[in-house]
């Protein structure tokens, strides 16, 4: 099995960055994409970013230009920098990663257990 660790939510004022880092550990032969979805309270979990092994990133309408995905492949390590942060940003951040355990394997994916994001008006 493979755990993912987020780190770095947090209380920031609108118009404020943070950062969020996400780390895998467990058996890993690969991570073919990890990723980035949020849960407001009343709310379903949506997309916020994914990235895939080779670098190329996906992003929610609504995050476009504001924040950035990226990772580090030999620290099995996704980050998601937010900028110009808004109240309506505010919600539970999960970190999603789709790994296998060998070549032939196939992939499975797994979740964090969130960190809260909270943006002051």
């Amino acid at each position: 099995q493979v755990q993912l660790v987020e780190s770095g939510g947090g209380l920031v004022q609108a118009g404020g960055s943070l950062r969020l880092s996400c780390v895998a550990s467990g058996r890993i032969f690969s991570i073919n994409a990890m990723g980035w979805y949020r849960q407001a309270p009343g709310k379903q979990r949506e997309l916020v970013a994914t990235i895939t092994s080779g670098g190329s990133t996906n992003y929610a309408d609504s995050v476009k230009g504001r924040f950035f995905i990226s990772r580090d492949n030999g620290k099995n390590t996704v980050y998601l920098q937010m900028n110009s942060l808004k109240p309506e940003d505010t919600a539970v951040y999960y970190c999603n990663a789709v790994w296998t355990t060998a070549p032939w394997a196939s992939p499975r994916d797994s979740w964090g257990q969130g960190t809260q994001v909270t943006v002051s008006s």
